[in-house]
């Protein structure tokens, strides 16, 4: 099962008031494991960048102002993710309404939400009335956010993903999602088992064995097996 972990960064609360995608990040799982596959995107939003938005994820308007725009971009999101990927996002309405404004700006269909799952419900299910944002649930499972300086889509994804799983019933500890310096923004990767190799084993009874199985038969007051001819 492929499984895909997104978050985005924008300029506001509200497509609707103006406000634009200006980072989407994203990681793979696959039957609930990191393969290293990840994506990050910076886009031009075509549009100042509010202050009190840069402080929160540290993108700046010199930072985008040579980055495509969503039209150039909005195709390699869509690989990424396929055709029937399930979808997680930590408060999925918020990065859906944007991703799909975006979307309908370029002509393209909306996403289905059939395919998202929001974390953060499943956070407060699993937990009501404590506190479910992404920091939180960090501390709760132990999680390193210490890198967390800025609200960064990609680095979001990532702890998220490591979030995720724990919700699910916990995660395989050191899946490196953070400090896996081999994971390539946009390249596949997939993660490596090693097993040790051990000679098999002989499973045929030894004649000790079978001389006491024999003894153990004739032990036996008429045996069903005898009775059938």
């Amino acid at each position: 099962m492929r499984e895909i972990v997104f978050d985005t960064e924008t300029t506001g609360m509200d497509p609707l008031k103006g406000d634009r995608v200006i980072e989407i990040g994203a990681v793979e799982l696959y039957n609930h494991l990191p393969t290293g596959k990840t994506l990050q995107l910076y886009i031009n939003p075509e549009r100042d960048i509010p202050a009190e938005a840069t402080a929160v994820h540290g993108i700046t308007n010199e930072f985008v102002k040579d980055k495509p725009v969503f039209s150039q971009i909005y195709t390699d999101f869509l690989d990424f993710i396929g055709e029937d990927s399930k979808l997680v996002a930590h408060n999925a309405e918020f990065d859906m309404r944007f991703i799909n404004w975006e979307l309908e700006q370029v002509g393209h269909k909306a996403i289905d939400r059939k395919r998202v799952v929001d974390s953060l419900v499943i956070a407060r299910q699993k937990f009501p009335g404590s506190p479910a944002n992404l920091d939180a649930l960090c501390r709760r499972f132990n999680i390193d956010n210490t890198s967390r300086t800025f609200h960064g889509a990609l680095l979001d994804s990532e702890l998220l993903a490591e979030v995720y799983l724990e919700l699910l019933g916990g995660r395989q500890r050191g899946l490196g999602l953070i400090d896996d310096s081999t994971s390539k923004s946009g390249a596949a990767g997939t993660a490596a088992l090693t097993r040790q190799y051990r000679e098999p084993r002989p499973h045929s009874a030894s004649a000790e064995e079978l001389a006491a199985h024999q003894e153990f038969l004739g032990e036996i007051k008429e045996p069903i097996w005898a009775k059938v001819k």
